[in-house]
């Protein structure tokens, strides 16, 4: 007997043969993307409340209001989950602090507020970073880019303060820079355990902090070049 006649493929001229691929409908993409974002949010609503470890896809996919089905039809894994999450909080993190150029020209009651302010509004919007960023059992992937961003923070903080402290040798720049980071890092945990007005309080006193220790280094030391 001959065989069954296959079906030709089709591509986007819908002829036999082609072989160009048809391009998924915009809405699709659009929807696609909505459905991404609904499952994102609802990981961030689950590892806030139960840890990594402890969270799973059954319980992001109903926190989201969907089947398991239509979860992996998006995510092979909670894990990949995680990383994405990660990934776009990381992305939003980067373009949080106030470390640039023109911000280094305030004077420091100011620069605090232009870089504190944006950070503490970030981690107050987005719980579900430090649970990723911190937490003991967040997968390698997310706690290596974590690794590379506190470097890059490191990074813009000894540059802030070698164009304030231009002769300084780099092993002391590294240290200052260590330390105001641990210093806004452990003042952070204080802001975020508290709420409303003693949130904002503890705000205020990290500033305070954290100025008494940079005023006496920056504030005497001569100023970059053009400024007022």
């Amino acid at each position: 007997m001959p065989e069954p006649t296959k079906p030709q493929p089709t591509g986007a001229t819908g002829k036999p043969g082609s072989s160009a691929a048809k391009p998924p409908p915009r809405r699709r993409q659009a929807r696609g993307e909505r459905r991404i974002a609904q499952l994102l949010d609802a990981a961030a609503n689950v590892f806030c409340a139960t840890g990594y470890t402890a969270a799973s896809t059954n319980a992001i996919a109903r926190e989201a209001g969907v089947s398991p089905g239509t979860l992996y039809q998006f995510f092979p894994n909670k894990e990949a989950i995680a990383v994405e999450l990660g990934d776009r909080l990381m992305d939003r993190w980067r373009e949080s602090h106030g470390l640039t150029a023109a911000n280094l020209h305030l004077p420091l009651d100011q620069l605090l507020d232009a870089v504190l302010d944006p950070l503490i509004a970030f981690n107050e919007e987005n719980p579900a970073f430090a649970v990723l960023m911190h937490g003991p059992d967040t997968p390698g992937r997310i706690a290596q880019e974590f690794a590379n961003l506190h470097m890059g923070l490191l990074s813009r903080i000894e540059e802030a303060l070698a164009s304030y402290l231009p002769d300084t040798p780099p092993a002391e720049l590294t240290r200052i820079a260590t330390m105001t980071f641990s210093i806004f890092k452990a003042g952070l945990d204080q802001i975020l355990s508290h709420q409303g007005t003693e949130r904002q309080a503890y705000a205020a006193e990290l500033k305070k902090v954290m100025f008494r220790y940079l005023e006496p280094i920056v504030c005497e030391a001569e100023l970059p070049t053009g400024t007022p």
